[in-house]
């Protein structure tokens, strides 16, 4: 059995399939859903989204805010912004979390912290590291 999702940015379709589970992270927490899963809208935070395929296959992709709705055995993902993992310049990201990293040394604001959560969100999107490591 499975569970129908579409993850949406403003610019483009990211993904549209089938999947076995979806995991998301909202503004309350994270949260996973199944097929047969009750109606549901939740706001999405700065975080992960996994949807997971068949055994270990899942797609992936860094999140930054929007909402999830589960209605009539869809699972739809509207996002403000979002990356796809393999699409994620780790190199990049690796040094606007330096860069916000200093920042939040020197001049902690929720912007720079907000920095921070986005390019962190980035790097475990993209499998170059895991939350517990950059904590």
């Amino acid at each position: 059995m499975s569970v129908h999702v579409e993850l949406v940015s403003p610019e483009q379709m990211l993904y549209s399939g089938d999947a076995e589970m979806i995991v998301a992270r909202t503004t309350e927490g994270d949260i996973a859903f199944l097929p047969g899963h009750a109606p549901f809208l939740g706001s999405l935070g700065i975080g992960v989204v996994r949807i997971i395929l068949d055994g270990d296959n899942e797609e992936v992709a860094a999140i930054h805010g929007g909402f999830v709705e589960v209605r009539g055995g869809n699972v739809i993902v509207l996002t403000d912004v979002a990356e796809m993992s393999g699409d994620i310049d780790v190199e990049r990201a690796t040094a606007a979390r330096e860069r916000a990293q200093q920042a939040m040394d020197s001049e902690p604001t929720a912007e720079v912290e907000a920095a921070l959560a986005r390019a962190t969100t980035r790097l475990v999107a993209a499998g170059a590291a895991d939350e517990a490591s950059l904590s």
